[in-house]
C-alpha cells in the first residue's frame, strides 16, 4: 500500500493517515472484552499489522529524505530508538501492578492511541520531505522553505542545489515500479543486499530469544512472580544499546557495526547453545544464559536493529526508493512471518541447538556484508552508485538515477 498512498500523499501525510488504522485497531482490541467478541481483537491485531506496514516504510524514506548526509545514519537510528523505547514501554505496563492483569488488559492494548495521538497533534507543524516535494510536485518554493525549517537556517542553497541536479535529470522519469527495480541490472546488487540484510534482520534468531527468556530466568531460580521485573532488563539493554549505536554511528560506520553486531550475536548464540546444554550441571550456568541473552540483545541494537532501514534509503535514488522500501518491507515481514511459523518446529527438533541455526544465519550475513556493503557514510546517492557499479559491471554517468527507465 506504501507506494500508492505515498504518491498520492506524500511522506509526512502517510504517516498523518496511518494513524487511523492504529486508532481503529486500539479501539477494537480495548473494547473486545467488554462486547465479548474475540473476533474484534483478530480484526484489530491485523488492522495494527497494516499500521506497522506503513510505518516501518514510509517512516525510514521520510526520515531519510530530510537528513543532511552528515547525520543521516543517526537520524535514522531513532526508528530502532524508539522501537526499543516502545518494547520497554510496554513492559513496564504490562507488570501486573498496571496493566498486567486479567482485568486490565484492554487498556494495554488500548494505551496504542497515545502515540498515534501524539502524532496527529504534532506532524502537521512539520513541513513534507524536501525531495518528495521537488521530485514528485515541483514546488521549489515548498521545498527551500522545507529545508530551512529543517535545518534550522535561511542559507539552504547548497542543499538545494544538491537535490535540483538530480531534480533536473529524473523531472520526466516515473517513479520506478518494483519489477523495473528487480530487473534493472545496475542496482542488482543493491536490490540484493537490501534483501540479506532485511532477511537477517528476522531471521537471526533475535524473537527466539524472546521465546526462551522466561524459561532461562525460571532455571536459573528467578521466582515466576519475579521474571517480569527482570525481563525490563532486556528492554533496558535494548533500548541503551540502539542509543549507543545512534550516538557512533557517524564515526563509525554502518558497515562496522553492522558485521560487528551480527558477527557478536553469532558468537554469543554459540555460547548460549553451550550454556543451555550444560544449565543442569553447575548452579551458576544459568546465570551466564541470563548474560547471553543480554549480549545477544545489545549485539542485535547495536548494529542490525536499525542500520537495514538506514541502508535501503541511502542505496537508491529518488525515483527508485518507494520500489525499494516495498521489497524491503515485504522480505522484512516474510522473514518475522516465518520464523514465527517454523520456529516451534525448529525447537521442538534441536531443541538447545536450534540457536546454532541462528548462529549460522548472523555468520552468513556478517560474511557477505564485509565481501559486498561499501561503506554509506556521509555519501550522496550518486557515490553510493559508483561504489556499487564495479560489482553490477555498470559505470553511471555523473548526475544520473542509475536503475531508472529512460524519460517518458
Amino acid at each position: 500500500m506504501v507506494k500508492l498512498i505515498g504518491k498520492v500523499l506524500g511522506r509526512k501525510y502517510t504517516l498523518l493517515v496511518n494513524n487511523g488504522f492504529a486508532i481503529s485497531a486500539a479501539l477494537l482490541m480495548a473494547c473486545s472484552l467488554q462486547a465479548g467478541a474475540f473476533e474484534m481483537l483478530i480484526v484489530g491485531r491485523f488492522i495494527m499489522g497494516v499500521d506497522g506496514g506503513i510505518a516501518l516504510s514510509a517512516l525510514p524514506m521520510y526520515l531519510n529524505e530530510i537528513s543532511p548526509k552528515e547525520i543521516r545514519g543517526s537520524l535514522g537510528q531513532v526508528t530502532a530508538i524508539f522501537i526499543c523505547i516502545g518494547v520497554f514501554a510496554g513492559q513496564v505496563l504490562g507488570l501486573p501492578e498496571l496493566l498486567g492483569k486479567e482485568s486490565t488488559w484492554p487498556y494495554l492494548f488500548g494505551v496504542i492511541v497515545v502515540p498515534a495521538l501524539v502524532q496527529l497533534v504534532s506532524l502537521p507543524f512539520l513541513p513534507e520531505s524536501p525531495h518528495y516535494l521537488l521530485f514528485e510536485k515541483h514546488d521549489q518554493a515548498g521545498a527551500k522553505k522545507a529545508f530551512q525549517t529543517f535545518l534550522g537556517k535561511e542559507d539552504v542553497s547548497r542543499e538545494m542545489e544538491e537535490v535540483l541536479i538530480e531534480s533536473r535529470v529524473q523531472r520526466n522519469i516515473q517513479l520506478v515500479s518494483v519489477l523495473e527495480l528487480l530487473r534493472s541490472p545496475s542496482v542488482r546488487w543493491q536490490v540484493i543486499t537490501v534483501v540479506v540484510t532485511m532477511a537477517c534482520y528476522q531471521l537471526c534468531g533475535l524473537n527466539a530469544i524472546w521465546f526462551y527468556t522466561n524459561s532461562i530466568f525460571g532455571k536459573a531460580g528467578i521466582p515466576p512472580e519475579k521474571i517480569p521485573y527482570i525481563t525490563l532488563s532486556t528492554g533496558g539493554i535494548e533500548t541503551l544499546a540502539a542509543i549507543f549505536s545512534g550516538l557512533v554511528i557517524e564515526r563509525l560506520g554502518r558497515r562496522p557495526l553492522l558485521m560487528g553486531g551480527f558477527g557478536l550475536m553469532a558468537l554469543f548464540f554459540g555460547i548460549l547453545t553451550i550454556t543451555l546444554t550444560l544449565q543442569d550441571h553447575a548452579p551458576g550456568i544459568p546465570y551466564l544464559s541470563i548474560i547471553c541473552i543480554l549480549a545477544i540483545i545489545a549485539s542485535f541494537c547495536s548494529g542490525p536493529g536499525g542500520i537495514p532501514f538506514i541502508l535501503t534509503g541511502e542505496f537508491f535514488q529518488q525515483s527508485q526508493r518507494p520500489a525499494a522500501f516495498i521489497i524491503a518491507g515485504t522480505v522484512n515481514w516474510l522473514s518475522n512471518f516465518a520464523v514465527g511459523l517454523l520456529f516451534p518446529f525448529i525447537q521442538k527438533s534441536l531443541d538447545t541447538y536450534c540457536f546454532l541455526v541462528f548462529a549460522a544465519i548472523c555468520l552468513a550475513g556478517a560474511v557477505y556484508f564485509y565481501f559486498v556493503l561499501p561503506e554509506t557514510k556521509n555519501r550522496t546517492h550518486a557515490e553510493i552508485s559508483q561504489a556499487f557499479a564495479k560489482r553490477n559491471k555498470t559505470h553511471p554517468p555523473d548526475n544520473t538515477d542509475p536503475g531508472t527507465p529512460e524519460p517518458r
